[in-house]
């Protein structure tokens, strides 16, 4: 019988520790989240937003000396769920909506680089540095916030969560700075395709669900762009777009307030929850 040498075992046991500490957690489901200011939230968060279930996490993606938060760590997902001051975001009662409705030994966690304002084009990983650039100077500040590349940090902290728990799917709202733009659809395609070849995930499991933005039955100002994320299913077959109406808003008619962050985010979990089988009503 061959005997193992001691630094052979210390190596085995070295390896074994690691490979507990980082191991994936089946149980433990992970949603991306990016776009531009209302998945990065912008309604102020109200007194009954500051309960939550310890089984809804967020991982902070910088670092939140006011929140006592460190980038790269969870924490339960209470409001701010972006950056450092942001608001309440669709993500919010999705994340609480998932919980709520899954069995109780299952997590969920989000993760959410979004920046204000921005185009779609931040987000294509090969040509962000050209519409960067160009970017006012409040915009440029966000995005060095995520090191000057928010699809590549997203990628990042992805990366860093895929070290616990299972990414399920992606959320996206965004199109506000697009409105009008017909080749829309393409460019999300060309992001989703990106986050599933760099983070090695099938389409078939983490689905796209892509929300509408503030509703024409609220006198939203980009509401004709609805039209255009309606045809995202037919360009990326994985994709879901959520319904905004009835959402309300706030005075701009660009950002929903916190009621209609709320329902907009529970519409979300609706739709991520029926396609693992779960019926759940708006209402329930």
């Amino acid at each position: 019988m061959m005997k193992l040498k001691p630094g052979m075992i210390a190596l085995a046991v070295m390896l074994l520790l690691q490979t507990n500490l980082f191991s994936q957690d089946s149980k433990f489901h992970i949603y991306l989240c990016f776009g531009q200011s209302n998945m990065e939230g912008n309604a102020r968060a109200e007194a009954q937003d500051s309960v939550v279930d310890s089984r809804f996490q967020v991982l902070e993606a910088v670092n939140c000396e006011n929140l006592g938060r460190t980038k790269g760590n969870w924490y339960p997902a209470v409001p701010p769920l972006a950056r450092c001051r942001t608001g309440l975001t669709p993500a919010d009662y999705f994340g609480r909506t998932m919980v709520a409705t899954l069995p109780k030994d299952v997590r969920v966690g989000v993760i959410n680089v979004s920046v204000a304002g921005c185009k779609i084009e931040l987000f294509d990983k090969d040509n962000f540095q050209d519409y960067a650039a160009k970017a006012p100077a409040w915009m440029t500040n966000i995005i060095k916030e995520y090191n000057g590349n928010p699809y590549g940090h997203l990628v990042e902290m992805a990366k860093l969560a895929q070290k616990t728990g299972v990414i399920k799917g992606i959320l996206l709202h965004q199109g506000e700075s697009n409105t009008g733009d017909s080749l829309w659809p393409q460019k999300v395609k060309t992001i989703y395709n990106n986050l599933l070849k760099d983070l090695n995930l099938d389409a078939k499991s983490v689905p796209l669900l892509a929300g509408e933005l503030v509703n024409e039955d609220q006198g939203g100002t980009c509401a004709s762009m609805n039209k255009i994320i309606a045809t995202l299913p037919q360009v990326v077959p994985t994709a879901r777009v959520i319904s905004s109406a009835g959402c309300t808003d706030s005075r701009d008619n660009l950002h929903f307030n916190a009621e209609g962050y709320r329902k907009l985010g529970k519409r979300y979990a609706i739709t991520m929850l029926s396609l693992m089988g779960y019926k759940v009503s708006e209402s329930d």
